[in-house]
């Protein structure tokens, strides 16, 4: 029933596609994120559907979108750059039989990030870019939410659809990109147009929240305990009665401790006590390894370079006798161990140039969303209302996505990179509607834009 439900929805989608190109955009962010080809057992599992969804997109756009309103801007620009610096150090990797591997995805998810925002023209198509993106990431988080209440959770035991350690179904993956949607979902929920906010909308809103909320729980994955106290805090930025939230969060957290499995508490107790836990160890000296690495070789040592790591350190475990108490010291030797961190997977795959363009893309998302934000916070009208939230709130998923990604290796993450495209198109559409001379597009009515992107050919 399940291999049906997934097949019939994605003919469905490509189907529609005929009549609105747009949706094979959309069709390529849900194959993406839910990957129906892995949960599946039939017809979607034997095809490339991943193929055939950017193919779609791709061709719809070229064929039937209108371009005047495309703009190429200086984020895709860093993302072309950083594109081919990758085929580079794909081509010069320490493990050339190894990294192709890894590019084979690579470059699919940044060249799939650098097109999007050309399609992203108008309010309703950066919208259902967003709605899309959230609905299909609830698809794995309301199924981790339900099993984590039904007490299925636990560290690296919590199965979403599928056994699987990879992309969204990984724990600390889900974990942070659960969190980091919250303020997008809460965006929706208050000024979306393709469902707009009522009762139902707004219940739905709040139980997708909670079932993020409870993704960390259920994998019991340290960076998503973080992702949440750093969310919590930046929305009390521009919370109107901060005392007020802020003691509300504090109650629900003391409310929420009796609940919580001694499992999960025990977990994260070794935020504190790292020293204790050979994963936390690990990170540290995997850390310390890929610093000496990028001494040796600056430029990166490709895709795959840690399988070369040989790391030594100590556990440490407290042991009481009595009134005695003794530290015991466990000398640890690992090979091959992963970076556990976005900024150390980038220096020591990329090499100083790679992570410098890595870190100049993060950066001036967070920046460019600011300056909407400043810019727009004031203005209240109909149409104009929309725009400050939804830069917060894309602010805030990618300052969680790189606070979370501290402690996982997600730099090249489809989701994150998704969720850049999506900045990039808000930007360039923001920047083209508040031009001197455009003030009628920026204030005109929106079922004419509605009606603009569902009929390409009037639009043109």
């Amino acid at each position: 029933m399940l291999n049906l439900a997934f097949t019939g929805f994605f003919a469905a989608l490509l189907l529609a596609g005929f009549k609105r190109p747009f949706v094979w955009l959309l069709l390529y962010l849900y194959v993406d994120i839910v990957q129906p080809q892995v949960i599946t057992w039939g017809f979607l599992s034997h095809v490339p559907v991943s193929l055939i969804a950017f193919a779609a997109a791709f061709m719809g756009w070229l064929v039937f979108d209108k371009k005047a309103d495309s703009r190429f801007t200086m984020r895709q620009g860093l993302l072309l750059v950083l594109l081919l610096y990758c085929g580079y150090t794909t081509i010069t990797a320490a493990y050339p039989e190894d990294a192709p591997e890894k590019w084979g995805w690579v470059w699919k998810a940044l060249l799939f990030a650098i097109f999007m925002p050309l399609t992203l023209r108008t309010r309703l198509r950066i919208e259902a870019v967003a709605l899309v993106m959230v609905l299909a990431a609830s698809a794995l988080i309301i199924d981790g939410g339900i099993k984590t209440v039904g007490g299925g959770g636990g560290y690296g035991t919590l199965r979403i659809f599928v056994d699987s350690n990879s992309g969204l179904f990984e724990g600390s993956i889900i974990s942070a990109v659960a969190i980091s949607i919250i303020p997008i979902v809460v965006w929706l929920s208050k000024h979306g147009t393709v469902f707009p906010t009522d009762w139902r909308v707004m219940t739905f809103a709040a139980a997708l929240i909670f079932a993020c909320a409870l993704i960390p729980v259920g994998t019991q994955a340290r960076t998503g305990l973080v992702c949440v106290a750093i969310l919590c805090m930046l929305y009390l930025r521009t919370a109107k009665h901060r005392f007020l939230i802020a003691g509300g969060m504090a109650l629900v957290a003391v409310l929420a401790v009796p609940f919580l499995p001694q499992s999960f508490m025990k977990r994260m107790n070794t935020i504190e006590n790292h020293q204790s836990d050979q994963s936390a160890s690990t990170r540290l000296a995997m850390w310390k390894w890929t610093w000496e690495y990028a001494k040796q070789h600056p430029f990166g040592g490709g895709f795959y370079a840690y399988q070369s790591a040989v790391v030594h350190y100590d556990t440490y475990v407290a042991k009481t006798s009595g009134s005695t108490t003794v530290v015991e010291a466990t000398p640890v030797e690992e090979k091959g161990r992963a970076y556990h961190s976005s900024y150390f997977e980038m220096l020591g795959e990329q090499g100083y140039p790679g992570l410098a363009l890595w870190l100049a893309l993060q950066l001036t998302g967070v920046l460019q969303m600011e300056l909407i934000r400043r810019k727009w916070r004031a203005r209240t009208g109909p149409d104009e209302a929309w725009v400050a939230p939804l830069a917060n709130a894309l602010q805030l998923a990618h300052i969680v996505y790189m606070v979370g990604s501290l402690f996982v290796g997600i730099a090249f993450q489809p989701f994150i990179l998704m969720l850049i495209g999506l900045q990039c198109g808000f930007w360039s559409y923001i920047k083209r509607i508040d031009q001197p001379g455009r003030e009628s597009l920026r204030k005109g009515p929106l079922r004419m834009q509605v009606k603009a992107v569902c009929d390409p050919v009037a639009a043109a």
